[in-house]
């Protein structure tokens, strides 16, 4: 047991027990995060310039899509260098920093996809009085709740896990420094650890997805008393996206934070991982862009007045 390894880092295993895998999954991660960086910036750059979607929804989703873009970006770059190269070690300092955004960005989603569910479930059930209850001022109050939130959690969870008494092999089983292979890098007593991780799951990850199964619980039923087709059309039309969004990104954060302990659990929990940190925020670009007439017409209005710009 040796904290005195702190500063010569850590060796981050990734897939290097498949090198065929490598290579691979180097094109699909490059691909995803390529992605990721056009359509997350292509739907800030819509929600800024376009007067239409200057409404609370956008302003939610904008917060988001710069959020993936942050996440990504705070790993995805060593990613590449280990898939591709040899060398798969992270300095202490560079592991800090990981973890220290991972955690701050994962927890800020939950509570932002949380948020974006209140402005679902207002904008159906309350529709005469939404622009009175989720006014401009609210919502930069609950996003900023949602971004220190995601801070005060990392600031809270990154110095313990960091502070456990590693092995001296230093080699983490994972493509990336988060807290549970960190835990599992630990020769000492991580009881503390792990009530901590247990504590933080039930309240950042099962307490928002539970509002937000809340929340669509009221559309549903709010729907299903009207009782009409006009009606389901327009709340499939308003909450498909962020559904789908929620669905994606919980069914993968569940995958990894709630496995079981076991061998078979954490190899394919790794692959999760891998979807959760890469594919999901690729996806959601996606899904908002190729399901939303509203952004789609947006970006039109877009390309038209570039069109317009470049004939003048």
């Amino acid at each position: 047991m040796v904290n005195q390894s702190f500063p010569l880092g850590f060796l981050l295993l990734g897939f290097s027990e498949h090198p065929g895998l490598e290579k691979i999954l180097f094109v699909v991660v490059l691909t995803s995060y390529l992605l990721t960086l056009v359509g997350n910036t292509l739907i800030i750059l819509l929600s800024v310039l376009d007067p239409r979607l200057h409404s609370p929804m956008y302003f939610f989703l904008s917060n988001l899509s710069f959020l993936d873009l942050c996440f990504t970006t705070s790993f995805v770059p060593q990613m590449l260098a280990n898939l591709w190269g040899p060398k798969k070690t992270i300095s202490f300092l560079g592991c800090f920093i990981q973890l220290f955004i991972f955690l701050s960005l994962g927890t800020t989603e939950c509570i932002l996809l949380t948020v974006m569910a209140f402005d679902r479930y207002v904008a159906i059930c309350q529709p005469l009085h939404y622009a009175t209850i989720i006014h401009p001022r609210l919502c930069r109050q609950l996003a900023a709740v949602a971004w220190v939130m995601g801070l005060a959690q990392s600031i809270v969870q990154t110095p313990p896990t960091l502070h456990l008494p590693f092995c001296p092999h230093r080699q983490i089983d994972d493509f990336l420094c988060e807290v549970p292979s960190l835990i599992r890098l630990s020769c000492g007593d991580t009881t503390y650890n792990e009530i901590q991780l247990a504590v933080s799951s039930v309240i950042f990850v099962v307490v928002p997805l539970s509002l937000i199964l809340v929340s669509y619980g009221a559309i549903a039923w709010a729907v299903l008393r009207i009782n009409s087709a006009q009606a389901w059309k327009r709340a499939l039309g308003t909450c498909s996206s962020h559904l789908m969004v929620v669905t994606i990104f919980y069914s993968s954060v569940i995958a990894v934070y709630l496995q079981p302990k076991n061998p078979y659990a954490q190899k394919r929990g790794k692959f999760f991982g891998l979807f959760y940190a890469v594919g999901t925020p690729s996806l959601n670009p996606l899904i908002y862009t190729l399901r939303n007439k509203e952004v789609k017409r947006a970006f039109r209005r877009l390309l038209g007045k570039e069109g317009d710009s470049r004939e003048s």
